[in-house]
Parts: C-alpha cells; structure tokens; sequence
C-alpha cells in the first residue's frame, strides 16, 4: 500500500468521522467550495487529539466544541495524502459528493417546466380556484414530485386540460364517462381511475373549485365527479320522485305505477340511459332534501303534484331527467335550502332549464327564519358559511342572508311547500 493510501485509510477512523461528515454536509451545501468551517460539539478524546493535530493549536479536555475552517482542513489533507484535496477525499472514501444547489436548481427548473402549461391555461387568468390549485401543488411538493419522474412529468399539463374540458363544455352538454373523459384528454380509458396521480389532481382542484374537502374515500370521490357530471357509476347517480308518470316501457311503467300509490322511486342514470321514457307534466316540482318529499307522500300520496327530489347537489341523473321533463313541455319549479351552496344550486338550475324559483324570496326566507324561534340561540350549526352567492330572481334574498347571517334550511320551511303542493 503507497503512503498516500495509508494516508487516506487513516481517514477511516472513528476520531475522524464527525468531522469528515461535518465537512461533506457543508460541502455539498455549498457546491463544493472551501468556504467556511465546521466543528465538532463535545469531542471525545480521541477526537479532540485528531482536531489538536489538524488545527496545530491545543485545546483542554472537556472543551465543548473545537471548530477548523474547510481550507486549513483541505491543506492538512493535502500534505497527508501528497496532494489529495479535501474534497477528493471525501469522494475516495465515499460515497460522492452532491451537489445541493445545483440538484435544487435543476428540481425548480424541472418544476417550473411541469408547472408552465398549467400556468399558460386560460383558466389561470380566469378562475381563482384554479390559481389557488396550481399554487397549492407548487408549494407542497407535489409538482416537484410529478417533475422529478419522466413518467409523470405531464400530468399537470394533462390536469389542466382535463379541468379546461369541464369547465369549458355547455351546461346542457351530455354528460361524460369517467373512462370516456379519461380517453378523450389522455387517450387511454383508465388514466382517471383512482389512485392514479392525474384523479388526485383533478379531484383536488374540483375540491377547491366546489368549496367542499378533497375526497378521501370512494363515495366522496363517486359524488364529487357526479357534481361536474362526470359518471364514475351510473347505478349510484340517482334522482327520487313522486308522483311523475311517464311513457315508456320498463321504467315509464314503474314510474306510473309508483305514482298511481303515490310512493316514492328511485331513479337510477342506468335506468334513464337503458329506457327511453317520455314526461308530458305541465309542472315538476323540485326540492332538495327528502324529508319534504317524504311528507309529501305521507300527506298528499297520490294527490301530490309530480315532485322530485335532488337529495343535495343536483346529480346526472337528476339533469337527464330534467332534460326529459323540460323537452316534454315541463315546468320546473325548484326549491332547496337557504345558505349559499342553496342559492347557488337555484341559480344553476334556474339557468339551465328555465326553473322557476319555488318559494325562495327573501319574504320566505325572514319567514322561515321567524318559525326558528328559540332554535336559533347558540345554534352554531346555522351559521351561514361560505361565499355569498348573488339571488338574480330576487337581489333582496342574498342582502337579507347575508345581514341575518343564519341559514335556513328546507325541512324548517316544509309548511308552505306542502301548501303549495296540496292546493
């Protein structure tokens, strides 16, 4: 063995180790350069003899750290070795030295790279949720993750497009498969399927863009694709009704026989995909929470008006059959909660198919809010939250909500609606 390599294997020992590992963490924290120094807190003895020999200056035993810039470190070594650098030393003993600031460079240049097409998207400039997404994955390392695999470099550009698609397309445009959107953004059918990498990301912007917490289990997933009428199962896409008979065979037959016992059915979007009904109402009522519907049925049964029944955000398979009662020369008169997701869900609805607002001035809110009464006292759970949503059919109901601050919801104002119902 040469001298130098005797020298280098000296290197080896534990007195040396703290030191060395304190030297390659600055070292590869500065890309490699000699500047500043390092030390060794609480050095045993054997340590702080190896620091005395290094630095050439006497340090008492028990001293609390002994400290040696990275230039007298490098000089000691190259005299030692016959001119092997500190830094060649360290890459002999091993592992290699990295470079810090130059992976942290070329990561944000990567990342910047993944992030740039989502950042070019119109909807960046268009949609704060949008921009609030894109900046939460920034931070939080998902895009640095994404770009740092060549396998998944794309899938913010392919986010974005997928977001682009839904946001874009008309209200009254057909709704989507989960594997037909999937094929036609990616080209292939189960790019979307969780827990691929692009579902996450898509379903963690429509969070943000719904106001509601990203999905953690199926159902959630499953509801919140449904809310942009994307169909993940069309056998859990469904709408409830009462009294709406209907044309057709199969499910215009159960229909019309759940109406003749003025029973409420389930309609499912398979069932309105496979049977071709026709609806010749002159008017559908709408409502959103099913405990109206079920007093309907227990008040009025077969005497009640065809009803219907969201169950919360309105469904695909609640648009399907609303398409199909509108197309038949249908009215649609609709009634949900007073908060903001309420409002919102009114305007959308009033919108697409031309419904008429049911009971839903500010006049039936203050009403609904005086029947309260006593309920209202610490009730913390009928605070209105959220972002206001403007009421275009009656600019008074969201001045009204918003100074009241209280949210009223559906089953409070059941009276009125069957009165209307039963009249």
């Amino acid at each position: 063995m040469t001298m130098a390599a005797k020298a280098v294997e000296r290197y080896r020992g534990p007195e040396y180790r703290r030191l060395l590992q304190a030297a390659r963490r600055r070292l590869e924290g500065n890309g490699g350069t000699l500047e500043g120094s390092i030390g060794v807190g609480d050095p045993d003895e054997a340590e702080r003899k190896a620091l005395i020999g290094i630095t050439g200056r006497y340090s008492e035993p028990g001293v609390k750290r002994i400290g040696v810039t990275l230039r007298e470190l490098d000089a000691v070594v190259r005299a030692g070795t016959g001119g092997l650098g500190l830094v060649d030393l360290l890459e002999t003993l091993g592992p290699p030295l990295r470079n810090r600031p130059r992976e942290a460079a070329l990561a944000r240049a990567a990342r910047d790279e993944a992030v740039r097409p989502a950042m070019e998207s119109l909807l960046y400039e268009s949609a704060e949720w949008y921009r609030e997404w894109l900046d939460a994955v920034s931070r939080d390392g998902t895009a640095s993750r994404l770009a740092g695999r060549p396998r998944t470099a794309g899938t913010l550009a392919r986010a974005a497009r997928v977001l682009e698609f839904l946001t874009t397309r008309p209200e009254d445009d057909a709704e989507i498969t989960l594997a037909g959107l999937a094929a036609k953004i990616t080209g292939h059918p189960k790019t979307l399927d969780h827990p691929a990498g692009l579902s996450t990301l898509v379903l963690r912007a429509l969070a943000i863009r719904a106001g509601v917490p990203a999905p953690g289990t199926a159902e959630e997933r499953r509801e919140l694709w449904d809310r942009y009428e994307v169909v993940v199962d069309d056998l859990a896409s469904r709408i409830l009704v009462l009294n709406l008979p209907a044309g057709g065979e199969g499910l215009g037959e159960w229909l019309t026989a759940a109406a003749r016992f003025g029973t409420p059915f389930q309609v499912t979007l398979h069932q309105l995909g496979t049977f071709a009904i026709t609806l010749r109402a002159p008017v559908v009522h709408v409502c959103e929470n099913p405990a109206v519907l079920r007093r309907a049925a227990a008040e009025l049964g077969p005497d009640c008006p065809p009803l219907v029944c969201t169950e919360g955000r309105p469904s695909t398979a609640f648009h399907r059959l609303a398409g199909t009662a509108v197309h038949g020369g249908a009215r649609l008169r609709y009634h949900g909660d007073f908060d903001w997701p309420g409002v919102d869900m009114a305007g959308a609805v009033a919108r697409r198919y031309g419904a008429e607002p049911w009971r839903m001035t500010a006049a039936d809110y203050l009403a609904g809010l005086a029947n309260l009464g006593d309920l209202l006292e610490g009730d913390e759970h009928l605070r209105l939250t959220g972002r206001p949503v403007p009421a275009p059919w009656d600019p008074a109901l969201g001045d009204s909500m918003r100074e009241k601050g209280i949210a009223v919801y559906e089953e409070a104002v059941a009276e009125p609606l069957l009165a209307d119902l039963g009249g």
